[in-house]
């Protein structure tokens, strides 16, 4: 099973590791595309401070993040899945599966990036703010930018298995699954419902999306469950208590299954 997270909007700060070493990164295939990215990056906040706020859509607040940007060459490092914080990744907890769990997250979670294509949870990073959204000057849009080096990359760390993508729309952007692959992916959509004067109300929350999204990786990866395929990984959930809803198939022929996790409370 491969599972496709987003990253966090907020990073860690600091670090205990050495400078990075981009060749020392997962998907060794990505490594020129990483480079490509990090050398514009690091120009751009090296710079004029107004436009590299501009493009990287910062408030006056955050102008910190370009300096840390401009260094990110010689930044201390530490594990990715200590890099990325927020209501996903603190409802995952890494930090507190057990050695079993965490060897399968090791194995099994892939973090989208705007600056590194996609990362492994033990890949070594420094803290650093780069949005898929952003469109750097000599690049363009980062989304659109990794769909190349993704295309080449992404299928062979699915392998023949499992698919399961909870990624946020600006990161899908990056890498789409196709054709046979496509049909063993799942993506999953959080629904919170709601009594409304007597009447279910659904609807998309963003910090329920989130937390369940966390919430279910660590079930999955805490149970010990692999499943193969989008309809055992709908029986797994089950199993763990989710109300899970969707598709016995595939809408249409190449495309992903979609599964929808009723939730009330977090």
């Amino acid at each position: 099973m491969l599972v496709l997270l987003p990253p966090s909007e907020g990073k860690a700060a600091g670090g205990t590791g050495p400078a990075l070493e981009t060749g020392s990164l997962s998907l060794r295939g990505l490594g020129p595309a990483r480079e490509t990215v990090l050398a514009e990056l690091v120009e751009l906040c090296s710079g004029d401070e107004d436009k590299a706020a501009e493009v990287l859509g910062l408030s006056p607040g955050l102008r910190g993040e370009i300096a840390k940007n401009a260094g990110l060459r010689t930044a201390p490092t530490r594990p990715a899945g200590e890099i990325y914080t927020g209501v996903l990744y603190d409802a995952l907890g890494l930090a507190t599966l057990t050695p079993a769990a965490r060897e399968a997250a090791r194995r099994s979670l892939l973090v989208f990036s705007g600056l590194w294509g996609a990362v492994r949870v033990d890949d070594a990073i420094p803290s650093y703010r780069c949005s898929m959204g952003v469109r750097l000057p000599a690049l363009g849009a980062l989304g659109a930018y990794w769909r190349g080096p993704m295309a080449e990359a992404l299928p062979e760390a699915a392998g023949d298995g499992l698919v399961l993508d909870l990624r946020s729309a600006a990161y899908a952007t990056a890498w789409k699954p196709k054709g046979e692959l496509a049909e063993r992916t799942a993506t999953v959509r959080v629904l919170q419902s709601r009594i409304v004067q007597g009447v279910e109300k659904r609807s998309v929350v963003s910090h329920f999306n989130k937390a369940t999204k966390g919430r279910l990786v660590r079930d999955l990866l805490s149970a010990g469950y692999e499943p193969a395929s989008p309809a055992e990984l709908a029986e797994a959930l089950r199993a763990l208590g989710y109300a899970v809803e969707g598709d016995a198939a595939p809408a249409k022929a190449g495309k992903p299954y979609a599964l929808d996790v009723v939730v009330t409370e977090l």
